[in-house]
C-alpha cells in the first residue's frame, strides 16, 4: 500500500468525497478577504479603494466541502472587474468554477467625497462606509448600502430649554435596490439633506458657527430623520425598494435612539 501523498501519487481531494449526513449548506466560502477595488465616482469616474469581501456558494448535501482556494482564484482573475458592473461576472465565475447553483458576494469599503466647509470653503476628504451585496441564484439581485454620519439636534430639548439644546452624532444606514444607475454620492446627499446638519472634515470658526446654528434651526428626532429620508427615496423613480435605519448615539442618555422604515415600491 503506497504511503499517503507519496511521490507520483495524486493528492487526495477530500472536499470532493461524499458526505452521508444529507444536509445541504446554504452558504460556504471565505470571509474577511481584503482586495483592491474600483468604485464608480461621480467626480473622478473611478475611485480606487480597498474592499473587505465575503464570497460564498451553496453546497449540495452530497459534497463534504468546497474548494476555498477557488474563491480567491476567481477574485484574482477578475481584479480589473471588481466594480458594480463587474460583480455579475464574478458571481457567474464562482458558480461555474465551484459547480454551484447560487453564489453570493458582499464587499464593504470606505468611499471618500471631497467636501468643502460651508462658510470658508476649506475642503477635506469625508469617508463613508459603503457596501455592495449581490447574489446570483437563477436571477441577479444587487443591494447598495451607505452609512452616513450626521448631526441631529433634539426637538424636545430645544422646546423645553431656555439655553440651547442637546445634539448628537447619528448614523443613517440606507440600503436600496435600483432599476437604473444611482451614484453613491446621491444617496449620501439625500441623507445629509434630511439631517439637522451634515458633518464636515474641516471646520474653521465661522464654519462651526454656521454648523451650530444650522442644526439648531433644523431639530430632528430619529423619527423625523427616517421619514425625511424615506420621502427623498420615494421621490426617486430609479429606486425600487429601500430600508432605512437611523441610530442616534445620544449625548445625555445611556441608550441610543433607533428608527427603521422598509418599503418595496414595486
Amino acid at each position: 500500500m503506497p504511503e499517503k501523498n507519496s511521490p507520483g501519487q495524486p493528492l487526495v481531494d477530500i472536499q470532493n468525497t461524499r458526505d452521508t449526513r444529507n444536509i445541504a449548506i446554504d452558504k460556504v466560502g471565505v470571509r474577511g478577504v481584503k482586495f483592491p477595488i474600483a468604485v464608480l465616482d461621480r467626480a473622478d469616474e473611478r475611485q480606487h479603494t480597498i474592499g473587505d469581501f465575503t464570497l460564498t456558494v451553496n453546497l449540495p448535501h452530497h459534497f463534504k466541502g468546497t474548494h476555498m482556494s477557488r474563491f480567491l482564484e476567481v477574485l484574482s482573475e477578475h481584479q480589473k472587474e471588481v466594480s458594480v458592473h463587474g460583480i455579475p461576472k464574478i458571481l457567474t465565475a464562482l458558480k461555474e468554477r465551484l459547480d454551484a447553483e447560487s453564489a453570493h458576494l458582499e464587499v464593504a469599503f470606505p468611499f471618500f467625497m471631497k467636501k468643502a466647509a460651508p462658510v470658508t470653503g476649506k475642503a477635506g476628504m469625508m469617508p463613508y462606509d459603503c457596501r455592495f451585496i449581490a447574489e446570483a441564484n437563477g436571477s441577479y439581485d444587487m443591494v447598495m448600502e451607505v452609512v452616513v454620519p450626521v448631526t441631529t439636534l433634539c426637538p424636545c430639548s430645544k422646546e423645553i430649554s431656555e439655553r440651547g439644546a442637546h445634539n448628537q452624532r447619528g448614523y443613517v444606514t440606507v440600503q436600496v435596490r435600483t432599476k437604473d444607475h444611482v451614484w453613491l454620492e446621491e444617496l449620501i446627499e439625500m441623507v445629509e439633506a434630511s439631517a439637522s446638519c451634515g458633518l464636515y472634515p474641516v471646520l474653521k470658526r465661522p464654519d462651526e458657527k454656521w454648523v451650530t446654528e444650522r442644526a439648531y434651526d433644523n431639530p430632528r428626532f430619529v423619527e423625523d430623520m427616517v421619514r425625511e429620508v424615506a420621502i427623498a427615496l420615494d421621490g426617486d423613480e430609479r429606486i425600487v425598494s429601500y430600508e432605512i435605519e437611523v441610530e442616534n448615539h445620544e449625548s445625555i442618555h445611556a441608550h441610543n435612539a433607533y428608527a427603521c422604515v422598509k418599503r418595496d415600491k414595486a
